[in-house]
């Protein structure tokens, strides 16, 4: 298995959490789910790059 980096980890688990509020029909939930996840994202990304450097 290969070894993601913990950004798209998170990012895919909330696509995943939001579908699951998306099936149940919580559309706000899966709104704020898909935003957090978006967020907690691009600040790891972030956080990598500054490692990096």
């Amino acid at each position: 298995m290969e070894d993601f980096p913990k950004y798209y980890t998170r990012l895919f688990n909330g696509i995943t959490d939001a579908i699951e509020a998306l099936q149940k029909q919580k559309y706000e939930q899966a709104q704020l789910i898909l935003i957090r996840a978006q967020q907690d994202a691009e600040e790891m990304y972030l956080a990598d790059g500054d490692e990096g450097r």
